[in-house]
């Protein structure tokens, strides 16, 4: 039996609630894969030893989440592409006797979003310059979005992620401060919120966006998977757009995962059902 070790910050839940648990051990039973996915909580003085602990013992990967993603990266053999790019790291495989960090955060947006919309050659409008929409935004880029607009309040993060784009990607990328309700410009292909506005509990928010600027000819996401029917994803629906829910993306990043721990195609539409059993 083989075990996935995640490494969680100040914040674990237990297993019955915690909703990657959940899909995971999910897929884990419909396909007969004698694995376990475990819930740990490795303080940052002790991810070291964490990580050593996963190669003495064989696992054959792990997640991480904050505040380890970056830190990590010192006791990694080596960086996937995207995550080099990214310089953050959430999901970890074995490779014979490396361990290398791989960031599933973004692709598993990208998934998602193909399922309504191919990227490649698309105006994006992308909200937010956290670590998500870092990812996101680095993703988008290497699927061939060719303009990717970034907003977002800090002038100073927003800038980080345009020259990261800019510098490190072929798509052309520019900064637009988020000043008031935002309008979404005409001929923008896809718009993506990337922030934490409208998170459980925090339900009833609305991130400042003016979704009359919203047309049916736009793809609407919202990275936020609790609830999965965020406001403007329903504001987006009834201006006749089509939209991607963060549960998607949060389900097509255990597909990845799975797919490197593994070498499974796991089915997604278990994943997402052991999601939508929580109630999220």
């Amino acid at each position: 039996m083989n075990f996935l070790l995640p490494l969680t910050g100040s914040f674990a839940q237990p297993a019955a609630e915690n909703p990657t648990v959940a899909m995971i051990e999910a897929a884990y039973r419909h396909h007969g894969l004698d694995w376990r996915y475990i819930n740990v909580e490795v303080s940052p003085d002790d991810l070291a030893d964490a990580v050593r602990g996963a190669r003495a013992m064989g696992w054959r990967g792990f997640n991480c989440s904050i505040p380890h993603k970056v830190a990590v990266i010192d006791h990694l053999d080596g960086l996937g592409k995207s995550a080099e790019i990214i310089g953050a790291v959430n999901t970890i495989v074995r490779d014979g006797d490396r361990l290398i960090g791989e960031n599933t955060d973004g692709r598993g947006f990208v998934a998602a979003l193909k399922t309504v919309v191919d990227p490649a050659g698309k105006s994006v409008v992308l909200f937010g310059a956290g670590g998500a929409a870092r990812a996101v935004a680095v993703e988008m880029a290497l699927a061939g979005a060719t303009r990717i607009t970034v907003v977002n309040r800090s002038a100073e993060r927003g800038r980080v992620v345009v020259d990261l784009l800019n510098g490190r990607t072929d798509t052309q990328a520019s900064y637009t401060s988020w000043e008031g309700t935002f309008v979404v410009p005409s001929g923008s292909d896809i718009v993506i919120h990337a922030t934490s506005v409208g998170l459980y509990p925090d339900v009833d928010a609305m991130p400042d966006i003016d979704t009359d600027s919203l047309t049916p000819e736009m793809v609407v996401a919202d990275g936020i998977h609790n609830p999965p029917l965020t406001r403007l994803i329903q504001a987006a629906k009834d201006r006749g757009c089509k939209t991607v829910d963060g549960l998607g993306m949060l389900v097509q990043q255990g597909v990845i995962g799975m797919k490197y721990w593994t070498g499974v195609d796991v089915d997604p539409h278990v994943m997402r059902q052991a999601l939508l059993d929580l109630e999220l």
